[in-house]
């Protein structure tokens, strides 16, 4: 595939990819290959790389436009870069519950580039799960009940002076101050997507907050269960972090964790995110 090596890293997603140095231009012919691997795998790992911010953007904007984070764009540094930072004594760090980046937008990014600048030894790793194959793996009646519901998201519990995480110890800062507005958008429960055609469940812990047309009580029960059941350890796969290895995952038809296993060391990543589309 355009003269790189595709490693499959578990059964359910994930391959890990070699023979690309990703600082350089890259050729047209080798940036398909990497879009293929990544439709087929839905996330996929490159080790050794040096990257620079420049060459890291530029890598991104090779697969779409940048996608700037309300959230995170504090009016200081980049705001086309999110730094991830975890110090030894947080409490509370980025992405620490199973979810889908950004999902309150009503046009949530197709995928990230998160590469990492200092890891600890060991811990630290970040599991990610198929939806495609969560959704493909429930009964048809379960099919059938959620096939015409939508899901509020919100970032309600991520952002804001009241989200659980306003008053923790973190490190990576977002927006928590009183001029936050909430953003909120629903999205089909079952997303099509948009260059494969399969269908994916698209709800998470992070974000969703109930059906649309229901109260958040009511939908409770089936929402906690679809989420859950979303990454059972069949449809998952674990990364572990070396210096200089970069994920790009499929944000339409992946949902990732990052382990709040960190003890004694610092984690430094940086994240870009690339623009997606409508859900549907």
């Amino acid at each position: 595939m355009a003269g790189i090596e595709v490693r499959p890293l578990a059964t359910a997603l994930g391959a890990e990819i070699f023979g690309v140095d990703l600082s350089r231009d890259l050729t047209d012919s080798v940036i398909a290959g990497i879009r293929q691997a990544l439709l087929g795998h839905g996330v996929i790992f490159f080790r050794d790389q040096l990257l620079d911010v420049d060459a890291h953007k530029r890598l991104t904007r090779r697969f779409g436009e940048i996608f700037i984070h309300p959230n995170f764009n504090l009016g200081v540094g980049d705001p086309e870069v999110v730094n991830i930072v975890r110090k030894p004594g947080d409490t509370h760090i980025v992405g620490e519950d199973w979810h889908t980046d950004t999902t309150m937008m009503a046009e949530p990014p197709m995928g990230a580039l998160l590469y990492a600048i200092d890891v600890p030894p060991v811990g630290g790793d970040t599991l990610f799960a198929n939806q495609a194959l969560a959704y493909e793996r429930l009964s048809e009646g379960m099919k059938a009940l959620i096939a015409p519901l939508k899901c509020v998201h919100s970032d309600r519990m991520v952002a804001g002076p009241n989200s659980p995480v306003a008053k923790a110890k973190r490190s990576t800062k977002a927006r928590f101050d009183d001029d936050w507005r909430e953003t909120r958008n629903a999205h089909p429960v079952v997303r099509t997507h948009p260059e494969t055609g399969a269908k994916c469940l698209f709800v998470n812990h992070s974000y969703s907050i109930g059906f649309e047309g229901m109260t958040e009580a009511e939908s409770k029960p089936l929402l906690d269960w679809l989420m859950d059941w979303g990454h059972r350890p069949e449809f998952t796969c674990r990364f572990r972090w070396t210096k200089g290895a970069l994920a790009f995952w499929d944000n339409r038809c992946v949902k990732h964790l990052a382990l709040h296993d960190v003890q004694g060391h610092d984690r430094v990543m940086r994240r870009i995110q690339i623009k997606g589309d409508a859900v549907v």
